[in-house]
């Protein structure tokens, strides 16, 4: 008998390094997952070839068609729903979720901030953090709530930053643990999820 595995539906709306780092972690055998579908809000987003190349069914939910978010959210649901996941993961979706959809799966979607919240969240983490001559830095994989990059902390990881380096430098080095957290983070919900 096959061990079952964690129905993900991943979000997105760019490159989606995030998203090959979970395809790549379940095809290693260390993510006990399948991936039903990936969808994002942009259709240009290069995430939708890296999930056509793995055999992932992909959706484009264009943001720019709906008159408010919570149309959107509404229609966003329903697509999701038909895959009946266990998890909702965000890997780079640049929206923020109306309440009622984040209601609608509680303690059910996560997302990867690059800071090690609660400092720092929304945009522009590095420059923040070479603002205020931190030294250090990471990245947070967190429950969703209403509240922007608010919800529980479920893993983090930290690196040190040296005095020299740049923005572009920093992002560089927190995707990398950006990769490896996320499907850790992923699997260790595994076993509360599915008895």
């Amino acid at each position: 008998m096959k061990e079952p595995r964690l129905r993900l539906v991943v979000l997105i709306s760019g490159a989606g390094s995030n998203l090959q780092a979970l395809i790549d972690a379940i095809e290693e055998g260390t993510l006990e997952a399948t991936i039903e579908c990936v969808i994002s809000n942009r259709s240009q987003a290069k995430g939708l070839e890296r999930a056509q190349k793995a055999g992932i069914p992909t959706h484009v939910l264009d943001h720019t068609l709906y008159s408010n978010r919570e149309s959107y959210d509404e229609k966003l649901q329903e697509l999701i729903d038909e895959y009946h996941p266990h998890l909702l993961i965000l890997a780079g979706f640049m929206r923020i979720l109306s309440p009622s959809f984040v209601q609608h799966y509680p303690q059910r979607i996560l997302n990867i901030h690059p800071s090690l919240l609660p400092k720092y969240p929304g945009l522009h983490t590095h420059e923040q953090v070479l603002a205020n001559g931190d030294e250090e830095h990471g990245c947070t994989v967190h429950f969703v709530t209403e509240d922007l990059d608010a919800g529980p902390v479920l893993q983090q990881a930290r690196l040190q930053v040296f005095p020299s380096t740049t923005p572009e430098e920093l992002k560089a080095r927190i995707h990398l643990l950006e990769h490896k957290i996320y499907p850790q983070a992923i699997q260790s919900l595994k076993k509360h999820l599915i008895p």
